[in-house]
């Protein structure tokens, strides 16, 4: 009987071992993974040409990842980068610069060489970048990148991109990611824009004088996560003249829900 009572008393110890060891474990594992955090970065050059104030300057000031997965937060600050790098810049087409300090100099460079080499027509030119995490969850984080460009001309071009990314992966999140039914959506959304613009139903969607391409209705390229729903967000020039500005079409999350796969 001895035996059987110091048999089980033995088995009793070793699960409750085999447990600690499993929740010391557990407790390591979630140790070693901190939550992702951003952290402010501020950006700043002026043209370096004499005079008594700056005539050109770009200011950039961007959320940096850190923490977390260390893959998910380079995919994600990478991503933003690409993002500033594909607006701040001058002539045919983006600088294959690496940083933004390199990035900068582009700009600043691009100015100067003109300004010297048409000093009658030069004027001041700007690039102004500022973005911010607008909405974080545990599945998905969105980065709003506000940007304002002016390098002459009858004015500058203000707008805002919206960056979305798995909050554990970093991975950009694309249309397909995001809804359940992309189809049904852009019915919904359709339904609701031609409302609010007083679009009337069976006429073309660009009756108005919208611009959508073969007339006929799509997403917009930025859609943003806000508390309250999906705001659906047409930068100027997209879908109508530069003079009507932006467009914008929020969407409850009480209608939005039903063909969401996160949020």
């Amino acid at each position: 009987m001895k035996y059987f009572a110091s048999l089980l008393l033995a088995l009793f110890l070793l699960t409750g071992c085999k447990k600690d060891k499993e929740e010391t474990i557990e407790t390591s594992t979630a140790k070693e993974t901190p939550a992702l955090t951003f952290e402010n970065k501020e950006y700043n050059k002026t043209t370096t040409l004499p005079g008594d104030e700056p005539r050109t300057y770009v200011t950039i000031s961007v959320p940096e990842a850190t923490g977390g997965n260390p893959a998910a937060s380079d995919t994600i600050n990478n991503k933003i980068f690409r993002t500033v790098r594909s607006i701040v810049y001058f002539g045919e087409k983006p600088t294959d610069a690496k940083s933004y300090e390199e990035l900068m100099n582009s700009f600043i460079q691009s100015y100067d060489e003109l300004s010297k080499k048409f000093p009658a027509d030069a004027m001041s030119w700007e690039a102004k970048i500022k973005a911010t995490v607008d909405y974080k969850t545990d599945s998905i984080i969105n980065i709003k990148l506000n940007n304002y460009m002016f390098t002459g001309g009858a004015h500058g071009y203000a707008g805002d991109r919206s960056l979305l990314f798995n909050a554990k992966t970093g991975r950009s999140l694309e249309y397909k990611d995001i809804f359940k039914d992309e189809k049904a959506f852009t019915a919904l959304a359709e339904k609701k824009f031609r409302s609010k613009y007083k679009i009337p139903d069976g006429k073309s969607i660009n009756a108005t004088g919208l611009m959508f391409d073969e007339e006929k209705f799509a997403l917009p390229q930025n859609i943003f996560f806000k508390d309250n729903g999906i705001l659906l967000y047409y930068n100027a020039y997209e879908v109508a003249a530069y003079a009507e500005q932006q467009k914008e079409l929020l969407i409850p999350y009480s209608e939005a829900d039903a063909f969401l796969r996160i949020k």
